[in-house]
């Protein structure tokens, strides 16, 4: 999904998380995540190193101050891959940041997704769709609802947010200054 958004909308860059899990197949550090061991983790939120974290599936999951700032110099907007924890610390943090909340279109479709990739075992996914249903109860601290039962129309509806938000008054401002 990720990818395809990127591919829509120019100027949206993606902040790499960190993370403590272990890469799966074909994953690359640096690509997917930054991996690390839960030490250097740990020593990061002591440094206060990162924008948000969170502990999710027994892993942990941070951006860091570093990936999102090297993002935000790059230009454009930055999207931020991250669960409702972390999005809840960024909303606190960074009161401009859209937030969007990606749901299923069923716990079943949800569970099928996951069993048909194949990356986790049984246990890891009865885990990942009870984490989900908890989840759905931060929707309302979301500014958009995208539901992702057809791909094409979900990134769609995802490149038409970026498009809109870029468009506010707040985010033009200085266009409408020049004009005067």
């Amino acid at each position: 999904m990720i990818r395809l958004l990127r591919e829509r909308v120019s100027d949206l860059g993606f902040s790499v998380s960190h993370t403590t899990r272990p890469p799966r197949r074909g994953e690359v550090d640096g690509v997917q995540y930054h991996f690390v061991d839960r030490s250097a983790f740990e020593d990061r939120i002591g440094r206060k190193g990162f924008a948000e974290w969170a502990e999710v599936h027994g892993n942990l999951y941070g951006t860091s101050f570093e990936a999102l700032d090297a993002a935000l110099a790059a230009g454009g907007d930055v999207l931020l891959d991250i669960d409702v924890q972390g999005a809840v610390q960024i909303a606190d943090t960074i009161p401009e940041a859209v937030l969007v909340f990606v749901l299923p279109p069923s716990w079943q479709e949800l569970r099928r997704r996951l069993e048909t990739r194949g990356l986790d075992a049984p246990a890891v996914v009865e885990r990942r769709i009870a984490n989900a249903r908890g989840e759905v109860a931060f929707a309302g601290r979301y500014r958009y609802l995208v539901i992702n039962d057809d791909l094409d129309r979900a990134v769609e509806e995802l490149a038409s947010i970026v498009r809109a938000e870029r468009c506010r008054i707040e985010r033009r401002m200085e266009w409408v200054e020049t004009l005067k």
